[in-house]
């Protein structure tokens, strides 16, 4: 009889153990899943930012970009819409002017960024990165317009025959855009990386498709 009540209670004691044993994984397999679910996505790199307004050397702002939910707006001095600059989840960048007029495409990819035309019919422009970490901006043909080359205090905007367009310093967080003679032509203390900042110093392009580039350019970390 002892023997047999002790079989019994063995018997349960296991049973106990196995149930337990699986009540802990499951729980451990929710908590797991509640963690992925509750993983912040990453959300646009523009949208957590604030406005980011480039002045003149006077303190007057000339322009600004102002980060949404999906891009951002390129507004002038007065607040004025110039173009609205939007990412879809392929990564392509489109540029629209304030009237919705679709004015061009930016597709990056890994060490380029092509400027596209409204029909995304053909390529305008493509901004490469060098093994040397320098950077070509090239026209259809691929033809060298500029080469930005790193310096120890930031970048320089080249003519294929090494003439100097523009310095881009970055001091005590302040991007600055000069001409060869060291005059500001306009400066941000906004978050922008100082390649991204350049775009706008490529005089090639108009104003919205240097925005939309920075864009670009900044969003994948200038890589």
């Amino acid at each position: 009889m002892k023997i047999r009540f002790l079989r019994i209670f063995l018997a349960l004691f296991l049973i106990t153990t196995i149930v337990s044993c699986s009540s802990g994984k499951s729980g451990s397999d929710v908590a797991n899943n509640g963690s992925l679910q509750n993983t912040p996505v990453a959300t646009n790199v523009a949208a957590n930012q604030g406005k980011i307004q480039f002045k003149t050397e006077g303190g007057s702002e000339l322009f600004a970009m102002k980060p949404e939910a999906d891009g951002a707006k390129l507004v002038d001095g007065k607040n004025q819409e110039l173009a609205r600059i939007k990412a879809d989840k392929s990564g392509k960048i489109k540029i629209k002017d304030s009237s919705e007029k679709v004015l061009g495409y930016i597709v990056a990819e890994k060490g380029y960024w092509k400027l596209k035309d409204a029909n995304q019919s053909q390529d305008l422009y493509i901004l490469r990165r060098q093994n040397d970490g320098d950077y070509k901006l090239e026209d259809a043909a691929k033809k060298e317009i500029y080469r930005i080359k790193a310096r120890n205090d930031g970048l320089e905007i080249e003519t294929p025959d090494k003439n100097l367009v523009y310095q881009v310093k970055v001091k005590e967080g302040k991007t600055s855009l000069r001409k060869s003679s060291s005059k500001t032509i306009f400066s941000t203390k906004s978050q922008l990386s100082p390649i991204a900042f350049t775009c706008f110093g490529l005089d090639v392009l108009t104003r919205e498709q240097q925005a939309g580039l920075a864009y670009a350019v900044n969003l994948t970390g200038g890589k």
